[in-house]
């Protein structure tokens, strides 16, 4: 399996992708923000249609896209919280602007189904190279805001009275939050992003309540979803974004069964504790 280039850089650019997926993924999933990460993933589609159909780079216009999405949502605040009409108007429309870009530029159809659907098979050494610079970049930069990010998260009167800046701290986490749907468009698609960008980070937020290790597990998570999702795919010749989003569902399920099983354990315990004291 390993001895054809397309397998070798499919593995490298799902492992960064889904690295990266899984960490902003968790505090993704802990800010309450999910459905707005969802809604970057059609504002790229958009952008990489429009690039396209004015001769540019794909990519850097999902990218470019994305971005500029992150930004304002993230300069919206809290206002975006909440506000699930508005997020699914601009989902529609970024949706519906990709789909007008493609009626305009009909031969770039074959690759807005990858974009759509997600094509890990079809990763080359350039773009290859640029996912992993993207994605160590942006692991750099979280963890840089790691602290303030979590600190506003939980408790952020006390962080703004401590000096912390919400907008900010907002800002550069939606901006991180976009580069790293756009790479995780290249690996599941737009439709699929919540497979790794939110299934990781739910299941681990699951399965402990202690952050450090949330987002190590959010990231093995994921990391191991796309890697299995690769293998069954290349074994099996089913797409590689079902196998993904399988595994995510599968495993964020299994988590919820865990926990609602210890928990009943637990329940069990204390009442036998308090009849045993009567």
């Amino acid at each position: 399996m390993l001895d054809y280039d397309f397998m070798r850089n499919a593995f490298a650019a799902g492992g960064v992708v889904a690295l990266l997926s899984g960490v902003a993924g968790y505090f993704l999933v802990m800010r309450g923000q999910t459905f707005a990460g969802h809604a970057l993933s059609h504002v790229g589609f958009a952008g990489a249609t429009g690039a396209a159909l004015l001769g540019l780079a794909p990519l850097g216009g999902m990218v470019g896209a994305t971005l500029l999405g992150g930004v304002v949502m993230g300069l919206m605040g809290d206002r975006l919280q909440g506000s699930d009409v508005a997020i699914g108007a601009i989902l529609a429309l970024s949706l519906g602007l990709g789909m007008l870009c493609l009626h305009f530029y009909t031969s770039y159809a074959t690759q807005a189904t990858a974009l759509l659907f997600g094509n890990v098979l079809g990763v080359g050494a350039g773009t290859l190279r640029a996912l992993c610079a993207m994605g160590a970049l942006c692991l750099v930069l979280l963890a840089l805001i790691s602290r303030p990010l979590v600190f506003a998260s939980l408790q952020p009167e006390l962080a703004e009275a401590r000096g912390v800046s919400l907008r900010a701290v907002s800002v550069l986490f939606m901006a991180l939050v976009a580069l790293a749907t756009a790479q995780c468009i290249q690996i599941v698609g737009v439709l699929l992003v919540f497979t790794l960008m939110v299934g990781p980070g739910a299941t681990a937020q699951r399965m402990t309540s202690r952050l450090g290790r949330g987002v190590a597990l959010a990231a093995v998570l994921a990391i191991a979803e796309a890697w299995l999702g690769i293998t069954l795919a290349y074994y099996t010749d089913w797409p590689t974004s079902f196998w993904i989003a399988a595994l995510s569902v599968g495993g964020y399920l299994m988590a919820v069964l865990m926990e609602k099983r210890v928990f009943s354990r637990r329940t069990k315990i204390f009442s036998l504790d308090s009849r045993s004291l009567r």
